[in-house]
């Protein structure tokens, strides 16, 4: 299987937890080496997930506007948790609304896009 998205951590104890009582835990430092290891070939599949948007349009409803320019996310990106969107020199939008933007970059995190030309209301991805 192929995540677009994940977020991992080291089982610690929690209290009450069953799984507390299971003979031999794993050292710590296996744990960290695991979820390093782990995490590195997620990162290697959310790039290449990302890097196949590159080219494509997607509506981004935009977050916040900074000094950089536009922050938004698509309908697949939940807030403060998925990656986000640059608009990088967009500055005349508001928080909340809609545009569409063609995704020109991308890491294992984030897009980067242009403001498409076709803003219509009608417009689809």
């Amino acid at each position: 299987a192929q995540l677009d998205r994940v977020g991992a951590f080291a089982y610690s104890p929690v209290e009450g937890a069953r799984a507390n009582d299971l003979p031999d835990p794993v050292p710590e430092d296996i744990k960290q080496q695991r979820l390093a290891r782990f995490m590195e070939v997620q990162g290697e599949i959310s790039a290449a997930r990302l890097q196949a948007r590159i080219g494509n349009e997607y509506q981004v409803v935009i977050d916040s506007v900074d000094s950089e320019g536009a922050v938004g996310r698509t309908y697949a990106d939940a807030p403060e948790v998925d990656g986000l969107v640059h608009l990088n020199g967009v500055y005349d939008v508001k928080p909340g609304e809609r545009v569409w933007a063609e995704v020109i970059h991308a890491n294992e995190h984030d897009v980067w896009a242009v403001l498409s030309e076709d803003q219509d209301e009608e417009h689809t991805e």
